[in-house]
């Protein structure tokens, strides 16, 4: 009799975005789809390694508490490095959803980031949960770089933004993959133009971790002939989205997964953490979408 074949899943990365793999996690449970393995990308890493540690149900409910203010709170500035520190937001993640060690974890789960120096993809699978994910986590520019056995390490969607070949180096022989950059190019300025409620909430945002920024947003906006640039934010991040989305790309084409499920997310924000709701129900629909698809892929399983 052939052994049953292992089942692993690709959280891919994508900002605020990536709360919709809770939906998409959930989804298959009640589909009775577990995975044997589970690889994380950024934000795919924070929310892979809760539900490795079993502690999905508990993330999902902190997601759908936050607000603007609550998110603030969350974020320590600190200009050396990047624009955030992290470590608030590390403690917090650190005492409510995973503080143990890889091999703890109910389901096997591993993850990346990049090395700033050299650009190679590192591997995380050993060690503490937390500061694996922090890692994987840390966007280049707004969070501070993490330093790891001697080298600094940022973002891995930096070079993997869906991590399909760590899922299968972990033992999965069938992968399902969540890419959330489907829709990301030219979303920015499509966004910028078309909410400016949303604007104005990003501004209020920057202004309290700058405070020299809202001086120099004013002087900017002054000419009212002159269409308002994009706060940095957006440009930072919409630079970066648009970067990833094509590695994505490139490296699903070369590494392409069993099933691939895209959420369709491109009306939602880089940094918009506070509309959990609509990314959670978007990754549930996505399941309900590609099932067809599953089924013949899974006979397997």
């Amino acid at each position: 009799m052939a052994a049953k074949r292992k089942l692993g899943i690709a959280l891919g990365g994508g900002s605020a975005r990536g709360w919709a793999h809770i939906g998409v996690l959930r989804a298959l449970e009640q589909e009775g789809i577990r995975p044997d393995y589970v690889a994380g990308c950024s934000m795919g890493a924070m929310v892979g390694a809760a539900f490795a540690a079993g502690n999905i149900e508990k993330l999902e409910t902190w997601a759908l508490s936050l607000d603007w203010k609550r998110i603030v709170r969350l974020l320590d500035v600190g200009l050396q490095g990047g624009l955030i520190k992290g470590e608030r937001l590390l403690e917090f993640f650190h005492g409510q959803f995973v503080e143990c060690q890889f091999d703890e974890l109910a389901i096997p789960f591993a993850t990346l980031a990049t090395d700033l120096a050299t650009g190679r993809e590192i591997w995380l699978r050993e060690g503490k949960v937390s500061d694996a994910v922090r890692a994987s986590c840390t966007v280049p520019g707004l969070f501070a770089p993490v330093m790891r056995e001697g080298r600094y390490l940022i973002d891995g969607s930096v070079v993997n933004p869906v991590p399909v070949s760590l899922c299968r180096a972990m033992g999965a022989d069938i992968v399902i993959a969540v890419s959330l950059s489907s829709q990301v190019s030219g979303r920015v300025m499509r966004e910028h133009r078309s909410a400016a409620p949303r604007r104005e909430r990003q501004q209020r945002l920057l202004n309290m971790l700058l405070p020299r920024h809202r001086d120099e947003h004013r002087a900017a906006s002054q000419d009212a002939d002159t269409p308002p640039q994009p706060a940095m934010l957006d440009t930072v991040l919409g630079a970066i989205e648009i970067m990833q989305a094509r590695i994505a790309r490139s490296r699903l084409a070369g590494e392409p997964p069993d099933v691939l499920i895209t959420p369709h997310l491109g009306q939602m924000g880089s940094y918009e953490y506070h509309r959990a709701a609509l990314a959670i129900a978007e990754g549930r629909d996505a399941v309900t979408r590609i099932l067809p698809t599953i089924g013949p892929v899974l006979e397997d399983y």
